[in-house]
């Protein structure tokens, strides 16, 4: 056939379909009575999701962005002390500048490397989600590197395991959910479920000792001259002529 219409041949009209509205977006379903903001508010942002070493990320974002309370809670921890040394690299300084919030879901979350802290941030003060506690920075062991925030989420410990409150959960699945726009995504029941499994007070295991000083010689002491010797002469009487 060469495609040429025969007596008797009939072809159906293309169809046309109606104009439709654009699509809806529905807001995704509630998922826990908690609702979370972004941890960094009015830059455009990167971070990892996977773990390199901790259960932590790190958000790229421009020196001065906002880091902001994730959700309603009171401030337990705040660090205006950029105390990290290089020559010593003592763990519970490594997060340089930082705040941490215990949220009303239990969960614990941390900021660090931050440049400034927010003034009338201290501990007990109630924050609510998206109040402002700090602003990014490249303090502790971030000081070579781009200004960046230190994201983690665990849960409260006493100060002394730091090592705790540096990350124990995966954070970035919460992240992706709280950016497009799923507030009531909660890490809650993922803190939970590693609390139970490690225990409340885990001995730390990882990047855990920091690097040992060498002792300062002592300075050299000039050995002390001894004084001379004074010989006293014994008193011997004279010898008297005629004995």
């Amino acid at each position: 056939m060469d495609g040429t219409a025969t007596p008797g041949t009939t072809f159906a009209a293309a169809v046309v379909p109606p104009p439709g509205d654009e699509p809806v977006r529905l807001p995704p379903p509630k998922v826990s009575r908690f609702s979370y903001v972004y941890p960094v508010k009015g830059c455009r942002t990167t971070y990892e999701r996977r773990r390199l070493v901790l259960p932590k990320t790190t958000i790229w974002a421009g020196r001065g962005c906002a880091f902001v309370a994730p959700v309603d809670g009171v401030v337990r921890e705040v660090n205006v002390q950029n105390k990290w040394k290089p020559s010593t690299d003592q763990g519970a300084h490594r997060e340089g500048r930082y705040v941490t919030v215990l949220g009303e879901d239990g969960v614990l979350y941390l900021g660090g490397h931050l440049d400034t802290v927010a003034p009338g941030i201290r501990p007990g003060v109630k924050v609510k989600a998206g109040r402002l506690l700090g602003r990014v920075g490249n303090t502790g062991n971030a000081r070579s590197t781009a200004s960046n925030l230190y994201f983690a989420v665990s849960w409260p410990a006493p100060p002394q395991y730091w090592w705790i409150r540096r990350g124990m959960v995966d954070p970035w699945t919460f992240l992706d959910a709280w950016w497009d726009g799923n507030r009531t995504f909660s890490p809650r029941a993922a803190m939970l479920a590693v609390r139970e499994r490690v225990g409340t007070l885990p001995a730390c295991s990882v990047l855990c000792a920091g690097k040992a000083q060498e002792p300062k010689p002592k300075p050299t002491q000039k050995p002390e001259e001894e004084e001379p010797k004074v010989i006293v002469p014994l008193n011997v009487e004279p010898a008297r002529s005629g004995q």
